[in-house]
């Protein structure tokens, strides 16, 4: 114990001192019942020479060097007959000064250790300075301030398994005496007090430092609140888990269950049920730090396998909680085996498998583990009742969280509504939902989302000849398929087979040959049947020798588990347009969060064989800004700019792809505003009336089409054509590519020509523009 009566700041001076309870000894002592007044007399007379007694301590030695007359003092307050049950001592109020003991209070204190530092839990220094002072507005102003949360005391016990005790405090024999540095407080200073918790400063300003003496004691009184505190808590960490690391997340539930279970190495496992795969999945994914024992290192499971067949029939089927007490002897029982010997794999000697049920809906298994059989067991297992209902909730949220998360997942992915135009889903939404709100039988018929007068954009990068490269692929694949199963079968030695052998080597060597010729559309299905059912048969019965067999297994490795045939040629094709497509919308997509600056517009885009995307700006896609055409004409130039960008990309990455391959770049200039309508059964936007399904067939038809008197495509690799039908569409782009070869992203010369009639359009036009590369650049430098 310190030696000097040293504390926080505080508007207090502390004195230790017993005059209360001395004036009450002096009472008794004049009263006249003999055993008390002896008694009374012969402590009086132990402290007369101690007038600190009454005066107040300031020195803790004086209270080391008296242990035992306070102890008699204090005998009234501390019975004998109750010291191994009852925690108190004597403390000065929300100061960490406690002494006199109870032997129950010292036992906790010895098994805690004397590294431990009793301090209250979250009772840092302003908040112990304003609940003095509401102390001295109670006791000395008359106030019935009710001015703290419950306070506790977080104690370790000898195995380390943390308690929580509550504080319960007795000021009946403190007296609060006001000193010359006191302030006088009106009715109004303590109005604005009350009105101001937070603000420390003007609590000071009131109650300045050391302004109030504190004399006398308390005797602070401790419950044992773990299991009550451990499961407040556990609440409180569910509710912010979002919030939370996963680190720090699952070491402080480890230590809520072992200080509600008091088992020190309690262990707490989750996993989430599946009820429409029937499987077992974890939680998150990033929650590496709260394991799932059920499924140890998988990610997921399927229940149906046979170490979880116990599991399934007990907790999922039936609902109830699956109790092992001892591993070792419930794996010892028939059906029980694989579980067990899965569970002390994990060095798990007893568990709690509980299903946590909302609605009888199954949402997972809350999973409790130790190292030492029957820690857990059917009587401590009643504990999970003041649990469970926590964790329905979370697994809950989890759920619906998870469901929100794969909706927006497959909005943003499969059937995005763009973010420009989603205020007039979201107000026909709320309208929907105003309408129908109590009144579930009233029928509601969904308005139409229409914006009129809008302008289109439509542009495309395209992978020159990607028909042609698949075919390729798919024949050099075959080719090689065919060729290794032609020397897999002349080396086969089969006699009794010889004849079959030789027709089956006569059928591939056609099908090699049909192989030079164009390949048919179905060609590639009835290779791949025929091999399969007339092949693959005779081969894997084969008796044949070592090297064979060797050139077999061989073979085997090389087929695609999902096609069944070669796949080495075609994928290298697949792997490059894959990168291909998704480097250059990566591009588009971060280039139009920039665009979206220049006025608020409708974007989708597409990966085919390629990007396409479409844009619609106009004053009805963002009706409270005010609309100009220079914003169209902003967002014209942006595109072209974004496309030379994308063709530079693609040049830069090409030596690196795995499938040499050559883009073409595409505008559709259109000049007149349109109508677009989204159509509920496709869930998509589409042009709207027959006048503006013209645009529609110039898009689908153009990127085939040729020069007018040529078989020259109008797009060619390298270089950017624009197509438009008027006189100032072709002198607004022949500004922009001005601007653009003034920059030197655009080359010099261009190419101006007529396009062939299409089907039902003609008039068209078009303007061809090489991309500067930074080789050729850097060249011409």
């Amino acid at each position: 114990m310190e030696t000097r009566l040293e504390q926080a700041e505080s508007p207090f001076i502390a004195q230790i001192s017993f005059h209360k309870l001395i004036e009450t000894l002096e009472d008794i002592a004049t009263s006249g019942v003999d055993y008390r007044v002896n008694y009374a007399k012969a402590l009086l007379r132990e402290v007369e020479n101690l007038p600190e007694f009454r005066t107040g301590i300031v020195d803790l030695s004086i209270i080391n060097a008296h242990e035992g007359l306070i102890r008699n003092l204090l005998a009234d307050l501390f019975p004998t007959a109750l010291t191994h049950n009852e925690i108190k001592a004597v403390a000065i109020p929300f100061h960490n000064i406690t002494f006199n003991y109870t032997q129950r209070f010292r036992n906790i204190l010895n098994d805690a250790g004397v590294a431990f530092d009793m301090n209250i839990r979250d009772f840092e220094d302003q908040r112990f300075y304003i609940m003095s002072c509401c102390l001295i507005l109670n006791a000395h102003y008359r106030q019935n301030i009710e001015f703290n949360n419950p306070l506790f005391y977080d104690i370790p016990d000898s195995k380390g398994v943390m308690k929580h005790y509550r504080i319960l405090y007795n000021a009946d024999f403190i007296e609060i005496i006001p000193t010359e540095k006191a302030v006088p407080l009106t009715e109004k200073d303590i109005d604005t007090l009350i009105d101001n918790f937070d603000d420390f400063e003007l609590w000071k300003e009131k109650f300045p430092l050391k302004s109030w003496i504190l004399k006398g004691f308390g005797i602070v009184q401790l419950f044992d609140a773990t299991t009550e505190s451990s499961v407040s808590t556990l609440k409180t960490n569910l509710l912010k888990a979002t919030d939370t690391k996963d680190e720090e997340l699952a070491e402080d539930f480890q230590s809520i269950f072992r200080s509600i279970f008091r088992i020190p190495d309690l262990k707490i496992g989750l996993t989430v049920y599946d009820p429409e795969d029937k499987k077992f999945v974890r939680p998150n994914v990033d929650a590496k730090n709260l394991h799932s024992f059920i499924l140890n290192e998988d990610e997921e499971a399927q229940c149906s396998e046979k170490r979880y067949s116990c599991l399934f029939d007990n907790v999922i089927k039936q609902q109830k909680v699956l109790i092992i007490s001892d591993v070792d002897r419930f794996a010892s029982k028939k059906g029980n085996e694989a579980l067990g010997n899965h569970l002390k794999s994990q060095n798990i000697q007893s568990c709690i498998l509980a299903p946590v049920v909302k609605d009888e809906e199954m949402l997972g298994v809350f999973e409790l583990a130790s190292g030492k059989p029957k820690a857990l067991n059917s009587i401590n297992a009643n504990k999970l009742e003041l649990i469970i209902p926590f964790l329905i909730d979370t697994l809950s949220r989890y759920r619906l969280d998870l469901q929100n998360q794969i909706e927006a997942v497959i909005q943003k992915e499969y059937t995005a509504i763009h973010s420009s135009v989603y205020w007039k889903f979201r107000r026909e939404a709320q309208k929907y939902i105003r309408t129908t709100t109590g009144n579930q039988s009233k029928d509601y018929i969904f308005k139409e989302i229409v914006f009129k007068d809008v302008y289109p954009l439509y542009g495309q990068i395209d992978i020159k000849g990607s028909s042609e490269h698949r075919n390729e692929s798919v024949v050099q694949d075959l080719k090689i398929q065919l060729k290794t199963l032609v020397t897999i079968i002349e080396n086969m030695k089969s006699q009794a087979n010889l004849i079959i052998l030789e027709q089956r080597k006569f059928e591939l060597l056609s099908y090699l040959k049909q192989l030079e010729s164009p390949l048919k559309a179905d060609t590639e299905q009835i290779i791949q049947r025929y091999v399969e059912l007339e092949i693959h048969p005779v081969i894997n019965g084969a008796n044949d020798n070592e090297e064979n067999k060797a050139a077999i297994e061989k073979y085997f490795k090389k087929i695609d588990e999902k096609t069944g045939m070669f796949y080495h040629a075609r994928k290298k094709f697949d792997n490059a347009l894959s990168k291909v497509n998704k480097r250059l919308a990566s591009i588009l997509d971060e280039k139009q969060l920039e665009a979206q600056q220049i006025f608020p517009h409708y974007y989708e885009r597409f990966k085919t064989d390629g990007v396409e995307h479409n844009l619609y700006i106009g004053s009805a896609i963002a009706p409270e800004k005010p609309f100009d055409k220079i914003y169209l004409n902003n967002l014209r130039l942006w595109q072209l700019q974004t496309l030379c960008e994308m063709e530079l990309e693609h040049h830069e990455m090409k030596e690196s792809l795995p499938y040499s391959l050559d883009v073409t770049s595409l505008i559709l200039v259109f000049s007149s505003p349109i109508s677009i309508r989204f159509r509920m059964d496709e869930k998509r936007f589409d042009v709207d009336g027959t006048y503006n399904a013209r645009y529609e067939v110039v898009k689908k038809r153009i990127d085939k089409a040729f020069i007018k008197g040529t078989k020259e495509r109008i797009t060619e690799k390298e270089k950017i054509t624009i197509i438009y039908s008027h006189s100032h569409e072709e002198k607004e782009y022949m500004d922009y590519i001005k601007y653009l070869q003034f920059k030197e992203i655009l080359e010099p010369t261009v190419e101006q020509f007529e396009v062939e009639e299409l089907q039902g359009v003609s008039g068209l036009k078009g303007i061809r523009v090489k991309v500067v590369h930074q080789d050729i650049k850097q060249e011409l430098t």
